[in-house]
């Protein structure tokens, strides 16, 4: 590839989902700013294209499974780059201009930068098909408040932050989800101008009126599905009146600066997930860990069980519609995408509840698709908390009901100090890693 000069040459991968563009992919590939790297996405061409874009020099990612949405985070995985670009590889936009989509994002006003095409002709951009655009564009305003007029296949975002939304659609729904998970997950939307050419060939979406009739059905359903309430409950890092279990090894004073790391890590990373609200059910008074964008709700009086069941009945009352999860404080190597993926619109259909098992035989999470204070309460009051068999009783609850459950991945919670340290070793760039560093408290030493 012979490439074109770019004004931000930081490091980054372009991302080019192929199907058959064979005609496009020298002048496409020709045009990528020098020093940044192409990956062309192979979803089953018969062309040669994948052949040729290797002779080209691009690096190209074979994904067998068809789809749109399948053959971007197919590139996205593949991408190693701070930041990843996405960007039709039929000739219709200019990689040349890729700049004006990450030039906001390197410049830190924006997180996440669409391309508003301006046809160059009358002929690039067929009428049905700027119809459904406008129409889906004026919906996503109205849900997210996003200043965006065009849903276009141009975009550049860091590429971790695109990980985390855990984006599920694997076929046309898959730049709008973006958007809306981008929007949920307090990410800053925004657009520039591009020019928009007359494609080599026929699009396989907007091409046909049954392409175009397709991709706004599968957007619908994106639509549709309204963002989770997320919730974690939590006491308020007091020495001496959290993580006790940790005392000793360490001080109460040095055990609270452990749960006040974990606790900032856990809230940090659901701000990251896509979400329609945030709640923190607090026992105390919040302090300046608590990040923007979360609600401080105090925890009821009674048992654990009292009080999750309360929390799940809070959040149904207000968004009976969405779904509720709740998170405990105690994972501070809980990944974004642990959560976001399975959350997302077209991964939790059929999905009455999710469930994280503990390692110690608790649970870390449990969400449900459809809450009330009624499905709370069965599954929850009554429940022995912190046994061995805690965890099992709960599942035994959920199947018995006839709960069809999406499993989250086991997690150790952090209540010894031998849990302290497998925690921090699964996360080590964590604040818990470096506040238990911080300690001088060698590994081996168990509570």
């Amino acid at each position: 590839m012979a490439g074109v000069s770019a004004s931000h040459p930081r490091s980054v991968d372009v991302v080019l989902p192929c199907l058959d563009e064979a005609a496009a992919l020298p002048w496409v590939l020709s045009r990528i700013p020098s020093g940044w790297r192409a990956i062309v996405v192979d979803n089953g061409s018969r062309d040669g294209s994948a052949g040729l874009a290797r002779s080209l020099g691009a690096t190209v990612v074979e994904e067998p499974r068809r789809g749109f949405g399948a053959a971007c985070h197919a590139g996205l995985v593949a991408a190693t780059a701070e930041l990843v670009c996405f960007l039709d590889c039929d000739g219709s936009l200019d990689p040349a201009q890729l700049h004006r989509v990450t030039g906001p994002v390197w410049a830190g006003t924006a997180d996440l930068v669409l391309g508003r095409r301006r046809p160059v002709t009358a002929g690039a951009w067929p009428l049905h098909a700027r119809m459904a655009n406008a129409f889906l564009a004026h919906r996503l305003r109205a849900r997210t408040g996003a200043p965006l007029h065009d849903l276009g296949p141009m975009r550049a975002a860091r590429r971790e932050r695109l990980l985390a939304l855990g984006v599920g659609d694997r076929r046309s729904g898959y730049p709008l989800e973006m958007v809306l998970a981008a929007s949920a997950a307090g990410m800053r939307i925004a657009e520039a101008p591009v020019d928009y050419l007359p494609r080599a060939g026929r699009s396989k979406v907007t091409g046909t009126l049954r392409g175009t009739h397709q991709a706004v059905r599968d957007m619908r359903a994106v639509l549709r599905a309204p963002a989770p309430t997320l919730l974690v409950i939590a006491k308020a890092p007091v020495p001496g009146q959290v993580k006790t279990r940790l005392t000793p090894p360490w001080t109460p004073e040095q055990a609270a600066a452990l749960a006040e790391a974990a606790l900032t890590d856990t809230l940090h990373t659901l701000s990251a997930v896509p979400a329609g609200r945030r709640l923190l059910v607090l026992d105390g008074e919040p302090g300046p860990w608590l990040p923007a964008g979360w609600q401080v709700v105090p925890q009821s009086a009674g048992g654990l069980d009292e009080r999750l069941t309360a929390a799940f009945a809070h959040a149904a009352r207000l968004a009976p519609q969405a779904p509720a999860v709740l998170i405990g404080m105690d994972t501070p190597q809980l990944a974004a995408r642990t959560l976001a993926e399975p959350l997302s619109a077209i991964c939790r259909a059929g999905i009455d509840a999710w469930y994280g098992p503990a390692t110690d035989g608790g649970f870390w999470a449990l969400g449900l698709a459809r809450p009330t204070e009624h499905l709370a309460g069965r599954l929850l009051l009554g429940l022995p908390m912190s046994t061995p068999a805690t965890g099992d009783t709960l599942l035994d609850r959920l199947t018995g009901l006839g709960l069809t459950v999406g499993h989250f991945p086991p997690l150790t919670d952090v209540d010894t100090s031998h849990d302290a340290h497998q925690v921090a070793e699964a996360a080590p760039h964590s604040r818990f890693a470096a506040c238990l560093r911080s300690t001088g408290l060698t590994p081996g030493v168990t509570g």
